[in-house]
């Protein structure tokens, strides 16, 4: 994690309090509630002990998916678990955990029934249709070996990461994973980031190194000192059969990075999908693609890999959307305690720039940013943007260095003009609410057009925020559903007009910190009452146009649409 010097971390926390003091609204914007425990999301989230943190594993928590299991249009939860380095009898270990949506408020922990009993020292997960059954899938990366979970079709998973060849060796540690088809065959391939090569036999103890202190302080180690440990890209075969590629496709020429999440996205906007992978304490990872089953790192000549100025940050979670509504799309990334988050503008000529000051985002340096992600809270059409926080050291508190173990979320209202307001004092307890907080999933968890998020927490319960008020804004939700393409249409560039608004965004697995959101694209509509055109381009290049309704979810087939003749950008699948 990044090591600053305390003055300047001091200076930039008290401009962040005067900065966020002076924007911090009158009227309350929001009332998101903790609705975990009423909603039965009932169980304590482990990872390490939780008193103090000797090893880096302890302290980088765990993910949670969004994604409905069964088909019956509601999604449902599925929440990654952790454990401990103390030894546990076989299967009694703490477990992931299935939630069933009953419709009503409530879920249903299906774990058992569902077969996903599973401990260890799991990280993050995405999920997607790898075989096109019409299932989603879920694929959980681990300190150890990944296990792919195949949705049977009848409430139930099989694992089969063996099999398939996508278990890893077992020495690997995997925190973000996307589904994602790279090579636009219409099946979906896997990629996962690992963090560091981690023995526990030979990392040092507390204090033992210039990489085991934090402000003076023994802290656990890493992930400075550690080696890294390289990106991994599995190629779907079909089948049920996996090949690792990343050799082949170019994956592996990056090196030295201690990669944490993985969000796709297509930012040259060419029809192939790129990766982009923010990357701890170490520059971050843009993957274009070259069209020809090979990758290529562009973050540096992109002005993706490090802040304006020039320097690498200690990245942790990241998010994409159009924020600024000029049909271009734009990467938000979390970053270590003493430092910004950093928002990356898109240009549309294949470069980005750091908008993070310019536009209000260079607020409260203290916190320790994970999980984030773009989410319209009110549908005004503007991308809002909600953080995860939480320390990684305990001993903050203890020594009382400048920050706290359990920190606030924050939620930053879109303006529309390019810049974002503060509004966590004016959100509801749910926001100002303390906790050591890692991976966020957002979704329409209810088909009311309202987005909810679920938290992961160190060592208690997750959360899961409700926003109870009411807007008069309105919204457009759309499932897509591929013939030719994948399944899930994962890939596809969705592209609504209303109002004179252009909105843009595309479907993606994995994203935020280790998590994955609701597949289905949302999008705020303000005032608009109808779409003025919706159209799609898929993954298999096909671009078609779509009547669509409003304040609903529709369900968007590929190849039943209006055909649109594509732009020769989007080329043509192989």
């Amino acid at each position: 994690m990044f090591i600053r010097s305390r003055t300047r971390g001091l200076l930039l926390l008290l401009l962040s309090l005067a900065s966020a003091l002076a924007q911090s609204p009158k009227a309350p914007v929001a009332d998101f509630q903790d609705v975990a425990e009423k909603a039965g999301l009932k169980f304590e989230i482990v990872s390490g002990d939780k008193e103090s943190k000797k090893y880096i594993i302890e302290t980088t928590g765990t993910g949670v998916a969004i994604f409905d299991y069964d088909n019956d249009g509601w999604p449902d939860i599925f929440i990654v678990n952790g454990t401990t380095l103390a030894q546990t009898p076989n299967g009694s270990g703490p477990t992931n955990h299935l939630f069933h949506n009953n419709h009503d408020g409530t879920f249903t922990d299906v774990t058992e029934k569902a077969g996903l009993r599973s401990s260890g020292w799991g990280q993050g997960v995405c999920a997607g249709d790898y075989d096109n059954d019409g299932f989603d899938d879920l694929y959980v990366t681990y300190y150890g070996k990944n296990r792919l979970y195949h949705n049977q079709g009848n409430g139930t998973f099989k694992e089969l990461a063996e099999a398939a060849g996508v278990a890893g060796t077992g020495k690997e540690w995997g925190t973000g994973c996307s589904f994602v088809d790279y090579d636009r065959d219409g099946l979906l391939d896997i990629v996962v980031a690992n963090y560091v090569d981690f023995d526990l036999a030979t990392t040092p103890a507390p204090g033992q190194g210039t990489s085991c202190m934090w402000k003076g302080v023994p802290v656990m180690c890493g992930p400075r000192g550690l080696k890294s440990a390289p990106n991994v890209l599995y190629h779907n075969l079909g089948h049920g059969k996996f090949e690792d590629v990343s050799k082949k496709a170019g994956i592996d020429k990056t090196s030295g990075h201690y990669a944490f999440s993985i969000s796709t996205i297509d930012f040259d906007n060419d029809g192939w999908p790129d990766i982009y992978i923010a990357c701890d304490s170490t520059p971050s990872i843009l993957y274009r693609n070259n069209h020809d089953g090979t990758f290529t790192d562009v973050a540096v000549v992109a002005g993706a890999a490090f802040n304006e100025d020039g320097r690498e940050q200690a990245g942790m979670g990241s998010t994409v959307a159009d924020f600024d509504g000029d049909g271009q799309l734009d990467i938000f990334k979390t970053n270590f305690s003493d430092d910004s988050s950093t928002l990356y503008r898109n240009n549309g000529d294949g470069t980005f720039t750091d908008a993070t000051y310019s536009s209000g985002l260079g607020l409260h340096t203290q916190y320790l940013g994970w999980g984030t992600m773009f989410m319209d809270f009110d549908n005004d059409g503007w991308p809002d943007l909600l953080l995860v926080n939480g320390h990684v050291y305990p001993e903050v508190d203890k020594y009382k260095l400048g920050s706290d173990y359990q920190e606030p979320r924050i939620l930053y209202r879109n303006s529309g003009k390019g810049t974002f307001e503060d509004v966590s004092n004016a959100a509801g307890p749910a926001i100002l609410r303390k906790a050591s907080g890692r991976g966020l999933a957002t979704g329409d968890l209810w088909n009311n057009g309202k987005i909810s998020a679920v938290i992961t927490n160190m060592g208690e319960a997750p959360s899961l925020l409700v926003n109870q008020m009411s807007y008069p804004s309105h919204w457009i939700g759309i499932k897509t559903i591929g013939t030719k393409s994948n399944r899930d249409g994962i890939g596809a560039r969705v592209t609504a007009k209303a109002n004179g608004r252009v909105f843009v965004d595309e479907v993606r697995s994995g994203s935020s910190y280790s998590s994955s959101s609701d597949l289905r694209v949302h999008f705020g509509l303000g005032t608009a009452t109808k779409m003025d055109s919706l159209e799609v381009r898929w993954p298999s290049g096909l671009v078609e146009g779509f009547e669509a309704k409003v304040d609903a979810i529709n369900a968007i087939k590929e190849g039943t649409g209006k055909a649109v003749i594509a732009s020769k950008a989007a080329g043509v699948a192989k």
